[in-house]
C-alpha cells in the first residue's frame, strides 16, 4: 500500500499536463482556424483589379471641348491707334447637355464675349496677368450666359484661349 499511495499523486500530476496540453492544442487550433477564416474573408471581400478600374473609370469623366468658331475679332483704341484682337476660344464641360446648350446658344455667348473683349485696353491685355484676368472674366461671362439659358453654371468647367493675337 505504501507503493500505491505515492503513485496516485504522480498519476494525477501526469493527467494534469495531458489535459492542459490537449486544451492548449484546441486553443491554438481555434486561433489558427480563425486566422485562416479571417484571411480568406479578407481575400474574398478585397476589390479585384477589374473592380478598381471600373470604379476609377466611373469617377473620371472625359472632358468635352466646345469651340466657339470662328475666332473673335474686335478692335479697340490705344493711344490714338486702332488695335485689333483676335481670340480663339474653347469651353470645357463634362456634361453633354451643357455642350449642346453651348452650341445651341452660340449667338448669345458670342455676343457676350464680343462685348467683353471689345471693352479691353491694350495695356491691360498685353501682359500675362491681363490675359489671365480676361480669361477668367470670359469664363464668368459664359457661366452667366449658360445660367440665363437655364443651364448650370458649374457645368462649365473652364475656358481656354487657343489663339490670342494682338496687332
Amino acid at each position: 500500500m505504501a507503493d500505491q499511495a505515492p503513485a496516485a499523486p504522480e498519476a494525477a500530476a501526469e493527467a494534469a499536463p495531458a489535459k492542459s496540453r490537449k486544451k492548449l492544442f484546441i486553443i491554438i487550433g481555434a486561433v489558427v482556424l480563425l486566422a485562416v477564416a479571417g484571411g480568406a474573408g479578407w481575400f474574398m471581400m478585397k476589390p479585384s483589379h477589374a473592380d478598381k478600374q471600373a470604379a476609377e473609370a466611373a469617377k473620371h469623366v472625359e472632358p468635352i471641348y466646345v469651340a466657339l468658331d470662328p475666332p473673335f475679332v474686335v478692335n479697340f483704341e490705344s493711344g490714338g491707334l486702332v488695335r485689333f484682337l483676335q481670340v480663339t476660344v474653347q469651353v470645357m464641360t463634362e456634361d453633354a447637355a451643357t455642350a449642346e446648350l453651348l452650341k445651341k446658344h452660340d449667338p448669345v455667348i458670342r455676343n457676350g464675349l464680343l462685348m467683353l473683349f471689345s471693352g479691353q485696353t491694350y495695356t491691360t491685355i498685353s501682359t500675362k496677368a491681363g490675359k489671365e484676368q480676361l480669361r477668367k472674366s470670359a469664363l464668368a461671362e459664359v457661366r452667366r450666359l449658360v445660367v440665363s439659358q437655364r443651364g448650370k453654371a458649374d457645368a462649365v468647367k473652364d475656358l481656354y484661349f487657343t489663339s490670342f493675337v494682338m496687332q
